[in-house]
This record gives C-alpha cells, sequence and structure tokens, in this order.
C-alpha cells in the first residue's frame, strides 16, 4: 500500500495550526536545527525561534501550548484560549471552608 500521501499530511501540513505543532514537534522531539524546521515548514528562523521561547513559557506557566497564540489572520487570539491549572503541589483539604 502507498502511504505517500498521508505521509505528506504529516511533512508538509497545509493547516496553520497543524504545521506550527510539526515545526515544534520537529525541535522538541526531533532535535533538528530551527534553519532546518523553518525551511521545511515555511518559516523565518526569527518567527520559529519566537515560537519555540513562546512554547517554553507556556509549559512553564501551565498555560495552552502556542498553537493558539494569534500570528495570521483567523487564528484564534491568545484570550479566546482556555488556562490549564498547574497541578497542586500539595493535596487539598477533605474540609470546606465554612
Amino acid at each position: 500500500m502507498d502511504d505517500q500521501r498521508c505521509g505528506d499530511f504529516f511533512r508538509q501540513p497545509q493547516d496553520t495550526l497543524h504545521r506550527r505543532y510539526e515545526a515544534l514537534r520537529a525541535f522538541f522531539v526531533e532535535g533538528r536545527p530551527l534553519a532546518d524546521i523553518a525551511n521545511q515548514f515555511g518559516y523565518r528562523r526569527s518567527a520559529l525561534k519566537s515560537m519555540v521561547c513562546r512554547f517554553r513559557a507556556s509549559c512553564r506557566n501551565g498555560m495552552p501550548p502556542p498553537f493558539f497564540f494569534r500570528t495570521a489572520a483567523g487564528d484564534p487570539q491568545v484570550a479566546d484560549a482556555v488556562k490549564i491549572k498547574p497541578a497542586p503541589s500539595s493535596p487539598s483539604s477533605p474540609i470546606a471552608d465554612s
């Protein structure tokens, strides 16, 4: 079975959010250089570097990934994203406040 078209879905994503996801995945999971990733996915190196920085900051702050940051027309705004709460450092008390 020829899965070329299926592979192209991941190698050459057309949707903005999917392309952003695949570019960040290539950097963080595959450890590829920014210049190679930027070239593959059609970003300027500086724009991709900025996405990497925002992704790291979002992860540190328990926020949604930067796939929600507005960088192109039609992308959802950050204000529309739901904040992800970090896990509590200690269990909460089973007794409700009165």
